[in-house]
């Protein structure tokens, strides 16, 4: 009968192939730690929004790149709850991440009572893209610049609106501290997402609204919108003709947003390792960049911030949003 073939019968050279080439085949198991399963990106906007618009391009970058797919999930409402909701109640396992405007942290908090805890409960992985909003009209108003918007309000006391993309975020606030410092009245209008509000501000049902870049400028180079001022410290590159709102006297009102991709503790760090080069590596390649560029969006690929700087900012920018919060009294709706 064979004996068993054991370590000490072997060979020293053959015993320490084998070794190797076992430690360089665990090895290599470990440095994959996604399968082959569809990553997923939930978003809480409805498509055709500056996130929406965003997570595609990405993660059709990101899905060319890993040999896998990466799928957009649009959960919009609720300030972006019901979106953090299916990330929270997914499996750990790498495969779900959440898409998301900085004010997931640093001013929905205070609008709404989350059941998260946004300093525990999410961890901030990549800085996708930022910049600031724009202020934007109906074309068909008589408004031509910011002067002109703020004295036609005045001359309409409480029959003018404002909408924002999601009650809660900057695009509401900006109003409300326009309100307080031009002396203005007008009224909020929240909405679910960019694309039904700017329907409504193109329709006339709303006037103004402050939006995001990427769903704005296309309207507005098409003469469908007209635009006021930028809330960024400088002019925006996709629109060098309108000034900023600080340049215009409101130097309070530079503000800036940046949307990124988000996930919750317990996922394997291998994986939010890969998912975060990944991401990186979709935002520097031609086709993704250029876009982003052209409808207004800031891509910073040579010295992104790490998670741990993302940490430390949105915890700066809490504090900071909740002293603009109080100086104009602001109210959850």
């Amino acid at each position: 009968m064979n004996k068993p073939l054991l370590a000490s019968t072997l060979p020293r050279r053959t015993w320490l192939a084998l070794t190797l080439g076992l430690g360089a085949l665990a090895c290599g198991v470990q440095a994959d730690p996604l399968s082959d399963r569809p990553i997923k990106i939930v978003v809480g906007a409805p498509a055709g929004g500056t996130a929406d618009i965003i997570a595609r391009l990405v993660g059709n970058a990101m899905s060319t790149s890993m040999g896998q797919p990466v799928v957009v999930d649009n959960k919009p409402g609720a300030g972006g709850a019901i979106a953090m909701d299916a990330m929270l109640s997914a499996p750990k396992d790498g495969h779900t991440y959440l898409l998301s405007v900085n004010a997931l942290v640093t001013e929905l908090p205070y609008s709404i009572k989350p059941k998260y805890d946004p300093f525990k409960d999410l961890k901030p992985l990549v800085e996708l893209a930022g910049s600031g909003l724009v202020l934007v009209g109906n074309a068909s108003l008589p408004p031509k610049d910011l002067k002109e918007m703020i004295a036609y309000v005045k001359a309409n006391p409480g029959k003018i609106n404002f909408a924002s993309y999601t009650p809660g975020t900057l695009s509401h606030v900006l109003g409300l501290q326009l309100n307080k410092l031009a002396g203005l009245d007008m009224n909020h209008v929240g909405y679910k997402g960019s694309p039904p509000a700017l329907q409504d501000v193109m329709g006339g049902s709303v006037q103004f609204m402050f939006d995001g870049l990427p769903t704005s400028v296309p309207n507005i180079k098409g003469g469908k919108l007209r635009a006021f001022a930028v809330t960024s410290p400088q002019r925006s590159h996709a629109l060098p003709d309108v000034p900023t709102m600080a340049e215009l006297g409101f130097k309070d009102m530079t503000r800036t947003a940046w949307l990124g991709l988000w996930a919750v503790p317990g996922h394997p760090d291998a994986a939010l390792k890969r998912i975060r080069e990944e991401a990186l590596k979709a935002l520097a390649t031609p086709a993704v960049r250029d876009r982003l560029l052209a409808v207004g969006l800031n891509v910073n690929t040579q010295n992104p911030p790490t998670p741990e700087q993302m940490a430390k900012s949105l915890q700066e920018d809490y504090e900071s949003v909740g002293a603009m919060l109080k100086s104009v009294n602001y109210k959850p709706e």
